[in-house]
């Protein structure tokens, strides 16, 4: 953030906080509480899959308009009360249909996360931006840590209603937060689309979007949302699938700190990423068939290394030689394309659960994570002989 004191820059990640915690802290028991109110999984994974058609349809022009505009301020603004208002018509219209449509506007709502991380990491130099991004998604993880931890002790007491009141709060005061965020409007030359568009056609950006794909869509579909239904068969009370999230996210946030160290980066982005591809597929293979929570708890751990290094890790590999200003459209590229993970993973995982065994989806999703490992090696093989 360029030219930003320290206290605007506390505000802010204090914003990213609230904006996660309004974003998921009713996710650990969304299916639970759907099938509760008897929707099918097949129809459960269509509503989880909503908060992806939004991003998938709106991040690409978000990225265009932010690059057009120079600005990010009310991008991030729109993004906060999009998360309240979603939560608005969770309360008021509880049920399949509900959380539906409500989906669609978390989904609007976090298709402004573009705006979010371009705000913080355009001011930080090029050496320093895998540390920039990591700590912005380390503050990511941590708002959807607090919302875990809130809806664990929570739920059971007061239901999903107050849960999602709690959501409303946090996205009307992380909005009121942004009105004091100060933003020099970027002079910006006159770019063709075709210009600003260029960026999509690179190869690097195409291979790290496929692995985020893959990252974000087993992660929304396993440890996000079905995970959950499977420890509830194995007859876990609702603190003890909200303790399994916590699990996974304080992992996700510890890793998160992890991949900003010296050591991880030293090691670099092409031992950790296919090795912890190859780590999301191991957990894919166990969740369905230990058939122990305990062991469930345990292997919650994985998931968290790829949302706190896999996912930082490929983000700052896709951002690499990226143009100033063409970075909100690239970034709205990348966001868009690992949107279709998240659309459609949930969908055939719930189609596969329903028509064979969850075990059936789980081994799927193995499967296509051992792929990305494969592929990004051979990026990295390649790239390596070119070099």
């Amino acid at each position: 953030m360029k030219k930003t004191a320290k206290y605007q820059e506390a505000t802010f990640l204090s914003m990213v906080v609230l904006f996660w915690f309004a974003q998921y802290v009713y996710i650990p028991y969304q299916t639970m509480f759907l099938a509760a109110c008897g929707v099918t999984s097949s129809f459960a994974g269509i509503i989880v899959g909503a908060y992806g058609i939004s991003q998938l349809i709106l991040r690409l022009p978000v990225g265009l308009l932010a690059d057009t505009a120079g600005l990010h301020k009310p991008f991030i603004l729109l993004g906060c009360l999009a998360s309240g208002a979603a939560s608005l018509l969770r309360i008021f219209t509880p049920g399949g249909t509900g959380f539906l449509i409500a989906n669609l506007f978390s989904g609007l709502a976090s298709s402004m996360w573009i705006s979010f991380m371009v705000f913080y990491t355009e001011g930080y130099p090029k050496e320093e931006q895998q540390a920039a991004t990591s700590r912005i998604i380390l503050f990511n993880n941590a708002g959807i840590l607090l919302g875990f931890i809130a809806s664990t002790v929570l739920y059971d007491r007061t239901g999903m209603q107050f849960i999602c009141i709690l959501s409303l709060l946090a996205g009307i005061i992380a909005c009121l937060l942004g009105l004091s965020l100060q933003e020099e409007k970027e002079v910006i030359k006159h770019i063709p689309l075709k210009q600003l568009l260029g960026v999509c056609t690179k190869k690097r950006i195409w291979m790290f979007s496929l692995i985020a794909l893959i990252q974000q869509g087993i992660q929304l579909t396993t440890t996000m949302s079905f995970t959950s239904q499977i420890l509830k068969d194995l007859g876990a009370t609702g603190a003890i699938v909200g303790m399994a999230s916590i699990v996974y996210m304080i992992s996700a946030v510890s890793f998160s700190g992890f991949a900003s160290s010296k050591f991880c980066t030293k090691i670099g982005p092409k031992f950790w990423i296919p090795a912890v591809l190859l780590i999301v597929a191991v957990y894919c293979i166990l969740v369905p068939r230990v058939n122990s929570i305990p062991l469930i708890f345990l292997l919650q751990i994985l998931p968290g290394m790829s949302t706190g290094i896999l996912f930082s890790y490929v983000t700052s590999e896709a951002m690499i030689d990226i143009p100033v200003q063409n970075k909100s459209t690239a970034m709205g590229f990348y966001q868009a394309f690992y949107a279709l993970g998240m659309t459609f993973f949930p969908i055939f995982t719930g189609e596969a659960a329903v028509r064979y065994s969850m075990k059936t989806g789980y081994l799927i999703l193995a499967v296509i994570a051992v792929l990305g490992g494969v592929a990004v090696s051979i990026f990295y093989a390649c790239q390596s002989k070119k070099g």
